[in-house]
């Protein structure tokens, strides 16, 4: 595997060593010891497998009692994914990355504790899988309007599909509790 640091400070791309040959192929997409040597969480206690349409948004999402690193890949189609610094102190606030995850580049983005995170399908169907490094609490789920301004993710998209719950998500400034830096 391959690890690159990003511009924002703990977040990594990984892009598996993959083998190919006529039957097909073969990567390891998570290996305990090779993320304890590189920085990365060793263990996860959750898995989610999230399947999607073209054009639906999902986040941007984040936890602060229970906080979740995330290990993101998708495994059918292709998604621009997300994280946004919401870290009060950090030099980075306010800022994203954006990382293009398709079952073709078969790349994976860690995404620390500290970040909010959210992704557009950009494919007619995808099928999204995340290793969470903490148990999802329903208590515990905040989040970010999508098209924040402050913010100024350029999602290449204007209307996208989003639940209900995300379109009643307050700005960036809006948020009454953010994690600190």
């Amino acid at each position: 595997m391959i690890i690159k640091r990003t511009m924002l400070e703990g977040i990594k791309l990984i892009t598996p060593k993959v083998y190919k040959d006529r039957r097909g192929y073969f990567f390891e997409s998570f290996k305990s010891v090779f993320f304890s040597e590189n920085g990365l969480p060793k263990y996860f206690l959750q898995d989610n497998e999230v399947r999607s349409g073209k054009n639906v948004l999902r986040g941007l999402h984040y936890q602060l009692i229970k906080p979740q690193g995330k290990l993101v890949r998708v495994v059918e189609g292709s998604i621009l994914d997300v994280a946004v610094d919401i870290r009060v102190g950090s030099p980075n606030f306010g800022k994203y990355i954006m990382v293009e995850l398709s079952s073709q580049n078969q790349k994976m983005l860690y995404i620390p504790e500290g970040f909010a995170h959210g992704y557009l399908v950009t494919s007619d169907d995808s099928l999204v899988l995340y290793k969470c490094t903490n148990l999802y609490d329903p208590d515990d789920e905040f989040g970010i309007r999508w098209d924040d301004k402050s913010i100024g993710i350029n999602w290449n998209h204007s209307s996208p599909i989003i639940s209900d719950k995300d379109k009643l998500l307050p700005s960036l400034k809006g948020q009454k509790f953010l994690p600190k830096f």
